[in-house]
């Protein structure tokens, strides 16, 4: 499972980077039509990646946040 491996092996930042400069390719023109399928594929992948973490930085900040809930006092 590819993508799976590669989530794991790029972080967030690396992956945002990377996809910025496959938008940066696609919208300044030039390539082939093969190498334009190529750049968004890649920048499918990417995105995913990016939504990966993303969805995890979500899910450990509902988490931080309901521990508080939990934590603090009611206010009756």
């Amino acid at each position: 499972m590819a993508a799976a491996s590669e989530r794991a092996a790029l972080g967030y930042e690396q992956a945002r980077d990377e996809l910025i400069d496959v938008v940066r390719r696609l919208e300044a023109g030039g390539t082939t039509l093969e190498e334009s399928l190529a750049l968004w594929e890649r920048g499918e992948e990417l995105a995913k990646v990016c939504r990966h973490w993303l969805e995890g930085a979500r899910a450990r900040l509902d988490a931080a946040l309901a521990v508080a809930d939990e934590e603090s006092p009611a206010d009756d």
